[in-house]
């Protein structure tokens, strides 16, 4: 019992997801939301859709992780937790997720529609992602414009007549902006070895990515540009709501900012000039950007939401990363890819 208990946790990426859930709550927190039952309901929904799209990546894909002895131990491709089951959950979850959209938020307002809109058309595109993105090339542009939207869909949830604002939209680019890099250049490196069997198409073996018989791992010129200028995007991101903008800001702030930022092209400049194919180093290499990016916004932010801000954002999905990772013995730099 207590194996299959494990099995489910790791199945739904419960360490990664305490993270990833947050999103709905944190477009919320952007525009000014610091109630607590909104900001409750909005993490619930999150997890709830969280569940259902790493489910759903999983049900897909099983065939393909098949492929790749790196993958062996998901508990669909060990066959621990079967297809139907996984089915299941995805149903279920999908359908617990918008009956609490309308029990927790419906009103007779643009906003709220808008803000439906605005899931449905993510739900779209992540099921879309999910069963076609692996014969589509640059659907990673699809999953990326969808965390977005449900960025947008949590501030839309909770504002009355305001417009979201500046900040808020420069979040939303920002994130598109991650999301695009862990999916394309990330996800493109990480299955490289096994991605060639199916006949994957997607940017990185479009591009020339390529991993040889002996191990060697070919990462084009033209790729590792597309990866620097996703971090330099990011970089004229996180800085322009106070240079162009005249957002006020702390010194120790941008320092801080600075600091992350430095570490985050570092790390990329590492992954992008991996000479060997080694599941568990890119996934580290990854790992430790993931984590440091979920800095940035907290940071960013930190003068308009205070400490209470930054510990939902920031403090409650750490805690329950390093709380759940350990529950599950997986590694942490491991939990979310």
């Amino acid at each position: 019992m207590r194996e299959t208990f494990r099995e489910y946790m790791k199945l739904i990426r419960l360490p990664g997801l305490m993270g990833l859930a947050i999103t709905p709550v944190a477009g919320a927190l952007i525009v000014n939301t610091i109630s607590f039952f909104p900001l409750f309901y909005l993490y619930i929904i999150g997890v709830i859709s969280k569940i259902y799209g790493f489910v759903m990546n999983d049900y897909f894909d099983v065939e393909l992780d098949k492929l790749s002895n790196d993958l062996s131990n998901r508990a669909l491709v060990k066959g621990t937790i079967s297809k139907r089951n996984a089915l299941h959950i995805i149903l279920a979850c999908f359908l617990i997720g918008y009956l609490a959209i309308f029990v927790f938020f419906f009103r007779n307002h643009p906003y709220f529609y808008i803000g439906l809109f605005c899931i449905i058309i993510a739900d779209i595109l992540t099921i879309t992602y999910n069963k076609y993105g692996k014969k589509l090339i640059g659907s990673d542009f699809f999953i990326a414009l969808a965390e977005s939207l449900f960025l947008l869909f949590g501030a839309l949830m909770v504002l009355t007549n305001n417009p979201p604002g500046i900040f808020f939209w420069i979040i939303f680019v920002l994130l598109f902006n991650e999301q695009l890099y862990m999916n394309a250049i990330a996800g493109g490196l990480k299955d490289a070895d096994h991605d060639p069997l199916m006949n994957v198409k997607n940017i990185a073996l479009t591009s020339g990515v390529e991993v040889k018989k002996d191990k060697t791992l070919v990462i084009p010129s033209s790729f590792k540009i597309f990866g620097y200028g996703e971090r330099i995007a990011s970089a004229f991101l996180v800085f322009s709501p106070f240079i162009f903008f005249g957002f006020e800001y702390e010194l120790w702030q941008i320092i801080l900012l600075l600091f992350i930022i430095v570490v985050i092209f570092y790390e990329n400049h590492k992954l992008l000039n991996i000479k060997k194919f080694e599941r568990k180093r890119i996934l580290k290499l990854i790992g430790i950007q993931l984590i440091t990016w979920q800095f940035l916004v907290p940071f960013m932010l930190f003068l308009q939401l205070g400490w209470t801000g930054f510990f939902i954002i920031w403090g409650l999905p750490a805690f329950g990363f390093v709380f759940f990772s350990i529950l599950t013995k997986e590694k942490i730099l491991d939990t979310q890819m």
